[in-house]
């Protein structure tokens, strides 16, 4: 059965919780993807910020480039090993309508899984069970 860890994106963009959310936003938009981690101490992950919280942050009408990451990521967000199987996150992923799980092993980000990604792979299952 395939893993987490042979779906994930290992290149995780990160941020630190001092950042603004105008530099959170640049990094995704720089690298066209929809989540950052927050991270503290160089590897331990606090936050999560997606197109939701910077969404949020905009609506708010507050100078949203100049916030701080702290006050609109999502704190302490569900992460994954990479030892789960894709189907395990993904019903993770379903249940709790998230489209980003960070996967993190011995408290450091490895990568992370997006609904962008499951969708890719399920789509080329069936490609393949049709063969």
């Amino acid at each position: 059965m395939a893993t987490v860890a042979d779906l994930m994106v290992r290149d995780v963009l990160t941020v630190e919780p001092s950042d603004t959310i105008g530099e959170a936003a640049e990094k995704m938009n720089a690298a066209n993807v929809g989540a950052v981690v927050v991270i503290e101490d160089m590897v331990r992950i606090v936050g999560i910020v997606t197109e939701r919280d910077l969404l949020r942050a905009v609506a708010s009408r507050a100078r949203a480039a100049e916030a701080r990451v702290r006050q609109w990521m999502t704190a302490d967000p569900v992460t994954i090993g990479p030892e789960l199987t894709i189907e395990e996150a993904a019903k993770i992923m379903f249940d709790n309508n998230f489209r980003h799980l960070p996967v993190v092993k011995d408290g450091r980000a490895l990568g992370i899984v997006s609904l962008r990604l499951l969708s890719r792979w399920a789509f080329e299952q069936s490609v393949q069970s049709a063969h």
